[in-house]
């Protein structure tokens, strides 16, 4: 019976390239189990998904500044790194598929030990650190980016895998609301929320609505329930963001890759306000920077961001739609769940 491990986690978006592929996967492997953390919110996004075993393991996550926390990080991993031994003698996998994120390290490690074939995807540009610990173990590193690829020895460019329940959002829901004719800007500060997005919101929400109907997914417990404006409504989460894109003319968005890359697949002009080098490792700025450099998006780095140039870049914004559009459309568009896919069943141990 074959069997497949996936893992990834720590944000949404390392769980949803592994949703991505779940169709296809299904087709060739009799099980799919799903090594987690206990937890993370990938351990909420699966249990929605029917027949995927889920395994929680211990997981530990770098703090980018000095705290005793982190000393801890070697002892925890090499706690999980034989929990995950364990767990992969005893479900004998024919592959491994990774999507990076902290939780994946001990399972890469335990699998490339045990000589189960191991494949990786990166989201970003640049390795995030899970990728870059492992990239030695893994047979393929499947990239979204070309020049990611190209800067390693066993990357092969297969770009970024699209949900394809996002392509089929059901523009219906939104008779509920009073939209009238207006454009529609969704505002998602990524899996978490970003309150710094949510400020510059609410700071300016008067402007904004003036020009667009706006829903705003704040995150979890981050709502403002005293602002009432009747174009305006504010979500905590969905996981059914591809029903408000379906609507959407244009965003305001984190620099995280599947949200640029979903974004660019459905063709919505957007504001790209990466994640802060001070709480990242600059990934997202430069996500923002090759996004903007190819014209497919605006950019806005949160230490620069104020009132008078977050209002500057929405008027930009609504003025380059269309040349927007247009780059977008010219952009190759990649069968990577295909890819993908492929890639795994070549490489699955018999």
């Amino acid at each position: 019976m074959p069997t497949i491990i996936l893992t990834g986690g720590g944000t949404a978006g390392h769980v949803f390239g592994n949703i991505a592929l779940l169709d296809k996967l299904r087709t060739y492997f009799d099980k799919i189990i799903y090594i987690g953390s206990e937890n993370g919110v990938e351990k909420d996004i699966i249990a929605k998904y029917h027949n995927i075993e889920y395994i929680p393991v211990r997981s530990v996550k770098l703090i980018r500044k000095f705290t005793f926390k982190n000393f801890a990080i070697p002892f925890v991993l090499m706690k999980s790194y034989f929990e995950c031994k364990k767990i992969i003698k005893e479900k004998s996998p024919n592959i491994i598929f990774s999507k990076g994120g902290y939780v994946s390290i001990p399972v890469v490690w335990a699998g490339s030990r045990l000589k189960i074939p191991v494949i990786s995807h990166e989201s970003d540009l640049t390795l995030g650190l899970a990728n870059r610990i492992t990239k030695n173990r893994v047979k393929v590193i499947c990239t979204t980016f070309k020049q990611t690829a190209e800067n390693l020895k066993n990357g092969v460019y297969v770009g970024s895998p699209i949900r394809t329940e996002l392509l089929h959002g059901d523009k219906d829901f939104a008779k509920k609301f009073n939209i009238d004719n207006k454009k529609v800007l969704v505002v998602m500060g990524g899996s978490q929320g970003s309150q710094i997005i949510n400020q510059a919101v609410w700071n300016n929400l008067d402007f904004l609505t003036k020009h667009f109907f706006v829903f705003h997914i704040t995150g979890k417990n981050k709502k403002n329930d005293t602002i009432k404006n009747a174009n305006y409504v504010q979500i905590e989460y969905t996981d059914k963001i591809e029903d408000y894109l379906s609507i959407c003319d244009l965003a305001i968005t984190r620099g995280g890759s599947n949200a640029i890359f979903e974004l660019l697949a459905l063709k919505i002009p957007m504001l790209i306000i990466p994640l802060s080098r001070k709480i990242s490792r600059g990934d997202q700025i430069q996500n923002a920077k090759y996004f903007e450099k190819e014209g497919f998006a605006l950019t806005l780095e949160e230490e620069n961001l104020n009132g008078e140039n977050f209002k500057q870049k929405i008027e930009e914004l609504m003025l380059k739609k269309d040349t927007i559009k247009r780059n977008m459309q010219k952009s190759p568009q990649k069968d990577s769940l295909n890819e993908i896919f492929n890639i795994i069943k070549q490489n699955a141990k018999n």
